[in-house]
């Protein structure tokens, strides 16, 4: 019978492909089609959801020394799912034990593993979708795509560099060296590949599994076992896929606690007993900066990989589809209510306005244009709930409130219709003046953006930079009419580590990265020390260690 490397190799070659061309490719549908995954997937994915709702949550094997869980969805309703709990030291234990043989797996037997996992997981994307909405308050478009095939791509793609990095070294040599009068020193060689050690993947509350797939699939395939530590507010997607994960490994012979749960209750510091211990070597973190500062600080000899937060700039110097920029722009803040560590936050306008197709148009103008653009794409309840989706955290809420004081408000935020007993909030679109505020300069996270008045394009791009080097960005955008201010942004934002986007309209966001072609993030300024995906973030991941003996 073949492997399971053997099953899905046409996949991991496409992979590969893909990741080195760069051009459009997917392996999971993103569509929530019944075409695609089934007539009746969707209602299956829900059922298998409902399933779950106030019942314990079964890991067969799984360490335990009782249940945590005490989610409540953003839309309304506490969930009352039971998760095994265990302590730390149990959860290590556990992934350690199941350490040797996942080394000695080899790479293939992992790889093939991995991809029959992310298989699985993709024919379960309805019922994943469906606890990501209802634990981040995603809207249902998103949390298909997103928490979905989307995520499982950015695995696979994870796991097809790991496979380029691992197999960059061959198994094995025969070496011959001449050494003189005819004779030979002939010696066999033997090169393994030597996991780090345990991996930690500490997911986050509003992208459980497209923020923690990469670094647990990048983990795993080599050879890392795996402790996953899901936010206490959305525990129910990742825990899904450490059930996934379980099974596979499990038919395969295998320890399944090469993927394990670490669950708590709001409140608890579970996170903190796995950093600095000394068989944790691989950290990968999503969340705020405060709390990633302090990883880094006790991590000890563990290698880091951090998204923390980041204000991502727009600078508009002109636009030749005034429009199509301020519906793009008004989508970009409405997504998922600015929830996204991609989502645009300091808008730089010049204080006397910009040229346009549509005549010059003043610095109210503007800001006026993308109110207006949101107010139209918002218009209708049923397309704001399915755009901005619900706040996952009472703490946003806390924050829009304190933003309106900052600047002029040109729309103000207010609930959705429709959505009575939803915890939701429609754009704040600020407009302030550089030379007189900075507090576009922080991070707000949320649905919460600010138009802000600068001398000139050339003196938005400079601040804009200077905001990147300051506090990172995840992404950056510009539009303008000029070609050679388009190719000095190109060189400024490459200069500072910030991936760039031109000239948007249309159906394509600068939030919004796709795997195989984007890179998220680039691991070079202060939002995140780390890129998904490159060769960088799988290489360090594990060792080779090398055997010569003579030939006989």
């Amino acid at each position: 019978m073949a492997t399971l490397f053997e099953q899905h190799r046409a996949l991991l070659e496409d992979a590969v492909a893909a990741a080195r061309s760069r051009k459009y490719w997917a392996a999971f549908p993103e569509m929530p089609s019944g075409k695609v995954y089934g007539e009746t997937a969707k209602a299956d994915g829900e059922a298998a959801y409902e399933a779950y709702l106030g019942a314990t949550f079964e890991l067969p094997g799984h360490p335990g020394e009782g249940t945590v869980g005490a989610e409540v969805s953003p839309y309304g309703g506490a969930l009352n799912v039971s998760y095994p709990a265990a302590s730390a030291d149990s959860l290590i234990a556990a992934a350690k034990a199941a350490l040797p043989s996942w080394t000695a797996a080899g790479p293939e037997a992992r790889v093939g593993i991995c991809l029959e996992i992310l298989k699985r997981l993709n024919a379960r994307s309805f019922e994943i979708a469906t606890a990501v909405m209802k634990t981040t308050g995603q809207g249902f478009p998103m949390a298909f795509q997103a928490g979905g095939p989307h995520a499982q791509d950015r695995g696979l793609e994870a796991v097809a560099y790991a496979w380029e990095a691992m197999a960059y070294t061959p198994a094995t040599a025969s070496w011959s060296k001449p050494a003189g009068k005819g004779t030979t020193i002939d010696m066999e060689k033997r090169w393994r590949i030597v996991p780090r050690g345990l991996g930690l993947v500490i997911g986050c509350n509003t992208f459980p599994t497209w923020n923690s797939y990469p670094g647990l699939f990048a983990s795993l395939a080599t050879g890392n076992p795996v402790i996953v530590k899901p936010h206490p507010a959305a525990i129910l997607p990742l825990a899904i896929t450490v059930k996934v994960i379980r099974e596979v490994v499990a038919e395969q012979g295998l320890d399944p606690n090469v993927a394990v749960l670490a669950s708590e209750n709001p409140g608890g510091e579970l996170a903190k007993a796995f950093i600095g211990h000394p068989d944790v070597a691989l950290i990968d973190y999503t969340g705020s900066s405060t709390f990633g500062s302090w990883i880094r600080a006790n991590a000890g000899a563990a290698q880091v990989y951090s998204e923390e937060a980041g204000v991502n700039p727009v600078v508009i110097a002109g636009t030749d589809n005034f429009r199509g920029m301020c519906a793009n722009l008004a989508f970009s803040v409405s997504l998922y209510s600015g929830q996204m560590c991609t989502a645009p936050q300091a808008l730089y306008v010049p204080r006397d306005g910009i040229d346009t197709d549509d005549g010059h148009k003043s610095f109210e103008e503007v800001a006026e244009g993308i109110a207006k653009s949101t107010d139209k794409l918002l218009s209708d309840p049923g397309r704001a709930a399915a755009v901005c989706g619900a706040i996952a955290a009472d703490a946003t809420m806390a924050r829009i409130e304190e933003c309106r004081s900052l600047g002029r408000v040109v729309r103000d935020s207010g609930p959705i219709e429709g959505m009575a007993g939803a915890r939701t909030a429609t754009p704040l679109l600020l407009a302030i003046d550089a030379a007189s505020s900075d507090a576009h300069s922080e991070e707000r996270f949320g649905p919460i953006a600010f138009v802000v008045a600068v001398d000139s394009p050339a003196d938005g791009l400079a601040r804009a930079i200077a905001g990147v080097k300051n506090k990172g960005a995840i992404t950056a955008a510009v539009y303008a009419t000029d070609a050679s201010f388009l190719d000095h942004a190109e060189d400024a934002f490459a200069e500072v580590g910030a991936n760039l986007s031109c000239n948007l309209v249309g159906d394509i966001y600068v939030n919004q990265s796709t795997a195989f072609s984007d890179y998220h993030a680039t691991g070079a300024n202060p939002a995140a020390n780390a890129c998904f995906t490159d060769l960088a973030f799988v290489a360090n991941r594990f060792r080779v260690a090398a055997v010569r003996r003579l030939a006989a």
